[in-house]
């Protein structure tokens, strides 16, 4: 597929790729937020409902009393009201199932986004490339950071959809730099976050993206309340919103910086870079 030409006509439009009702908030909240201050359109594709998140006092998907519909009206309820803290102009949602964590039984359920062909969710994800025109997009890497499979899957269909439509300018992967994750982590044990060690069985892998693979950092200290506030929105999702715990100064103090990895350019801007739209402004 031929790229799309790079348009300085278009207006600056910035679309992040997530996997569930509240991915968007703690590794792209900062971006979304300070785009959006800038003039940016900000577009937010959510691949899935959220179903297999928690219910109502923390009730876990394989407990019976979990009521996945509920989950999934008050998910879109609490992603709405993020969108209106972070200034997302348009929200879109693909509604695939929710495939839970890896291993999960939902995994394999009709529907799920994890069983879904990489080229159907590609081809609607490129209807919304046609759509928006956004030069950039941010989406997960190939591991989906962690292994989750609809993080895996979300960077699938993204770069599937890039390379059918030849849309965006420029591609990124959201990422923690491995220096970043130690001191990262130390901090919310302050907290009395409970942090796992990675397993000392077999090589040792640590978490995070190696520093010397990153090309972009945002700086986005004056809208890390906002950032909070996105996160705070999704409180029905304990298990996500501990970082709520840090309090709001220091949530500030460690989170006021995102980091990115641009797989995808067509600008030639020189990295290291400190703008999502570097080369097209």
């Amino acid at each position: 597929m031929n790229p799309a030409p790079v348009n300085s006509e278009t207006p600056l439009t910035l679309m992040a790729v997530h996997a569930h009702p509240d991915d968007e908030s703690l590794s792209t909240g900062g971006i979304l937020a300070r785009y959006a201050a800038e003039g940016a359109r900000i577009v937010l594709v959510t691949c899935t409902d959220g179903g297999a998140g928690d219910d109502a006092g923390g009730v876990k998907p394989e407990d019976e009393a979990h009521d996945r519909d509920a989950v999934i009206a008050e998910r879109r309820l609490e992603l709405e009201r993020s969108c209106e803290v972070l200034g997302v102009t348009d929200l879109e949602m693909l509604d695939y199932r929710d495939s839970g964590m890896m291993g999960w039984a939902q995994n394999d359920e009709p529907g799920s986004f994890w069983t879904t062909p990489v080229e159907d969710g590609a081809a609607r994800l490129g209807e919304l490339f046609r759509r928006y025109q956004p030069q950039v997009v941010v989406t997960y890497d190939p591991n989906g950071f962690y292994g989750h499979p609809d993080h895996i899957q979300a960077h699938r269909i993204t770069v599937a959809a890039a390379e059918q439509t030849g849309i965006p300018a420029k591609l990124y992967y959201t990422a923690v730099p491995r220096s970043r994750m130690r001191d990262f982590a130390t901090r919310l044990r302050e907290f009395g976050v409970e942090v796992p060690e990675p397993e000392d069985n077999g090589p040792r892998e640590e978490w995070g993206t190696p520093d010397e693979e990153i090309t972009t950092y945002i700086d986005v200290a004056d809208v890390a309340g906002k950032k909070y506030d996105s996160l705070q929105c999704h409180a029905s999702q304990a298990d996500n919103v501990f970082f709520l715990k840090m309090g709001r100064d220091t949530f500030a103090e460690v989170m006021g910086v995102e980091a990115f990895v641009r797989a995808r350019d067509r600008t030639g801007a020189p990295v290291p870079e400190s703008d999502l739209f570097a080369g097209l402004r």
